[in-house]
């Protein structure tokens, strides 16, 4: 039977359940156990997928075409294994199943309640990737914070479990806020006392407390985080602010995280986790060899959690090129003809990022042209693989007012156009061309030379793709459809040959890089910007070039 832990927030948001939640599966699953990892969130909107990036962040797409949370994203990149929509659960989804339930007579003319019948479908999500034996462990993070009114059916949820079930098969983590105070220079505790308190009262009390600090806890200070929020002073976890969150799971074995849940939940102890792998990872993080800046052009650069998928890329396809990577944030609203050479003169690379709508594209063109001019590394990732195609069609084959159809309805060379298949779709939520599908690319290609293989498989979310009708005249100008679905000829990969990189993909790459496997696109980007970044250091310095020789 699976075991279970639940990972809960106090005082305040943003004090990274999700890193705390896949850290402590990651010791877990280096100790040889079977993990997952789910999320729980309190939000009425059935997924995330209609939210706009500045509200919630990135939407992570799964294998199996779910909308989630991004804190998957972390679970993923984490563990190296795969999510699905079983592992995101919201208010929205809860009450949506409750509700059609009741619409079919499902409840034989009850009264239909938050409690039994709301928190009995939030218990049936828990346990459900329990149920076939598949994971000795399973981590549920509750969203939101303690305290909220919209968590208030999960915390009772968690009540009901913790006493449904045998008391080894639980664990409750608690993750709060110890703050420094600099005036009076002390770390204060009274924030998770009332903290612990108010779940408490809810019916839950924590087994372990995870404080977040900026400062050291002093034996001191735990010792009376314990006695107050009555727990033992071993389960009181320290958690340091971190460099990089890759140096959190490391923290988390020192503080003996992981040891203390087996403990609890009774679960035998095997060897020291291996994590040789993952200290390999960090040392080339740390300790890189060289350099790259890349400009990332897009229009939710205000948060970084919008591209957060793509930021941790770069993370790890410069840990395996032993290079460090600077990215700079470059908004596409301001980019301009008359300032694009100065705000991307100190690049190596550039890359071109997803979203949706008008605003931003002109810029995100100019950009595209810039690169493609000036032999500089390129990857365009969705909407950033269509804005080189419309760039092509007006620079190169001359289609002066080529657009996509998302933008410009009216436009006469339409070289982007809507999917048939979504011309007659109106609901906007979870309808889009979304999970994984078949790509097969060229053989001679640069994308075959960086997959190494004919056949790949990549995670989509879109509506728009690129007009074949114009799929001849792209090519014979010199733009080279390198991958294609092999049912729809859905064109999924462009490139240009006689550019040193430059490559756009309709797909997202970044959804299934993580600290084991970087992807590969990204991991040959940054070897080209490594590559463009020597040879221009080279010109400015005769005597380099000499020893490159």
């Amino acid at each position: 039977m699976a075991k279970y832990i639940f990972v809960t927030g106090g005082v305040t948001s943003s004090l990274g359940k999700g890193i705390i939640a896949a850290s402590l599966a990651k010791l877990l699953q280096a100790r040889g156990l079977r993990v997952t990892i789910q999320k729980f969130d309190p939000y009425i909107n059935v997924d995330p997928g209609t939210l706009n990036p500045y509200e919630h962040g990135e939407c992570y797409v799964t294998e199996d075409g779910a909308e989630t949370d991004l804190d998957l994203g972390h679970y993923e990149r984490f563990l190296n294994i795969f999510t699905t929509q079983a592992n995101n659960v919201t208010t929205g989804r809860i009450y949506q199943t409750v509700i059609n339930k009741e619409r079919e007579g499902a409840f034989l003319g009850k009264t239909v309640q938050v409690i039994p019948h709301i928190t009995d479908e939030i218990k049936r999500r828990m346990l459900l990737l329990g149920k076939n034996n598949e994971y000795d462990v399973i981590i549920t993070e509750l969203g939101g914070t303690v305290g909220d009114i919209e968590s208030l059916p999960f915390i009772e949820a968690l009540r009901q479990l913790q006493w449904e079930l045998p008391e080894e098969d639980t664990v409750v983590v608690h993750l709060t806020l110890i703050p420094y105070l600099k005036a009076a220079k002390e770390l204060k505790t009274k924030p998770t006392q009332h903290s612990v308190k108010m779940l408490s009262q809810e019916g839950v009390h924590p087994d372990i407390i995870v404080c977040r600090t900026e400062r050291p806890l002093s034996p001191d200070l735990r010792r009376k985080i314990a006695l107050f929020c009555n727990v033992k002073a071993e389960a009181v976890i320290e958690a340091a602010d971190a460099p990089t969150i890759y140096e959190v799971p490391l923290a988390m074995m020192r503080e003996k995280l992981d040891l203390i849940c087996m403990k609890k939940l009774n679960l035998k102890l095997t060897n020291e986790p291996d994590l040789h792998r993952w200290k390999e990872f960090l040392d080339k993080l740390k300790y890189p060899k060289s350099q790259v800046t890349i400009g990332l052009i897009g229009k939710y650069i205000e948060l970084q959690d919008a591209y957060k998928s793509i930021l941790e890329a770069f993370v790890h396809a410069g840990a395996i090129n032993e290079s460090k990577v600077q990215v700079v944030n470059v908004h596409s609203e301001f980019i301009t003809e008359d300032n694009v050479a100065e705000k991307l003169a100190n690049l190596d690379g550039l890359l071109v990022a997803p979203g949706f709508g008008h605003r931003g594209v002109e810029g995100k063109i100019i950009a595209v042209k810039y690169a493609r001019e000036n032999n500089l590394p390129f990857f365009g990732i969705c909407l950033g693989m269509q804005m080189s195609v419309i760039e092509f069609a007006r620079d190169v084959l001359n289609l002066k007012k080529a657009h996509s159809t998302e933008m410009d309805l009216n436009t006469p060379d339409p070289v982007i156009d809507l999917m048939e298949e979504q011309k007659k779709i109106t609901a906007k939520g979870g309808t889009m061309r979304l999970g994984s599908y078949t790509c097969q690319t060229l053989e001679g290609s640069l994308a075959r030379r960086i997959y190494g293989k004919e056949m790949i498989t990549e995670r989509h979310r879109h509506r728009w793709e690129f007009n074949n009708q114009y799929l001849t005249r792209f090519e014979e100008a010199g733009m080279v459809a390198s991958g294609k679905n092999p049912e729809s000829g859905l064109v999924e990969i462009v490139e240009l040959p006689t550019h040193p990189f430059f490559i756009g993909v309709q797909y997202h790459p970044e959804l299934k890089s993580t600290v084991e496997n970087p992807h590969p696109i990204f991991v040959h980007f940054i070897k080209a910007a490594k590559e463009y970044a020597d040879q221009k250091n080279a010109v400015k310095n005769p005597l380099l070039q000499s020893e490159m020789i």
